[in-house]
């Protein structure tokens, strides 16, 4: 009995000692997004970024990011490098600056709980990284057939025009 409990304390002090969080997040980041929406049906956002701690993290350790209300998870793709990206359609994607909510386990899982009782709820992120997108070129504002024809149509009219004056 009094083994179970020893087991029990251990295995608490271990996973509290495993389940550290970072302290004094630092961070680098780039980013990068779809410039031209011409000829692709998704607009990419894509941040990667450099985490350091004043505490050393375990090799799994693992984060999650929040982006205008949608849940994603940070792929981790070196030693404390990690990846947020996600899609959208280019006629709901935005120009100017999303806001990128980094969280660890902890921070997630709070976050999901008060999400539970009142949607609008949020917590405190680990660290937030600003994503600018200047807009996407969607092609020009005329198309160059339409203006070929339109710019037909006044030179055949002048020309016309002109013919009639010189003949009357």
């Amino acid at each position: 009995m009094v083994t179970k409990y020893l087991l029990t304390i251990f295995a608490i002090a271990i996973s509290g000692s495993l389940a550290e969080s970072c302290k004094n997040p630092q961070v680098e980041a780039a980013s990068f997004t779809t410039l031209d929406a011409t000829v692709v049906t998704q607009i990419a956002y894509i941040t990667e970024f450099t985490l350091k701690c004043d505490n050393p993290l375990p090799e799994n350790y693992a984060l999650y990011a929040e982006v205008d209300g949608k849940a994603l998870t940070a792929a981790r793709v070196g030693v404390n490098k990690y990846q947020v990206s996600w899609t959208e359609e280019p006629s709901k994607a935005r120009s100017g600056v999303h806001e990128i909510h980094v969280m660890d386990e902890e921070g997630w899982a709070s976050l999901r709980r008060a999400r539970r009782s009142d949607p609008a709820a949020t917590v405190a992120p680990l660290l937030a990284i600003q994503l600018q997108h200047p807009g996407s070129y969607s092609g020009p504002w005329v198309n160059s057939e339409v203006l070929a024809t339109a710019l037909s149509i006044i030179v055949a009219y002048t020309a016309l025009r002109s013919k009639t004056s010189i003949l009357a």
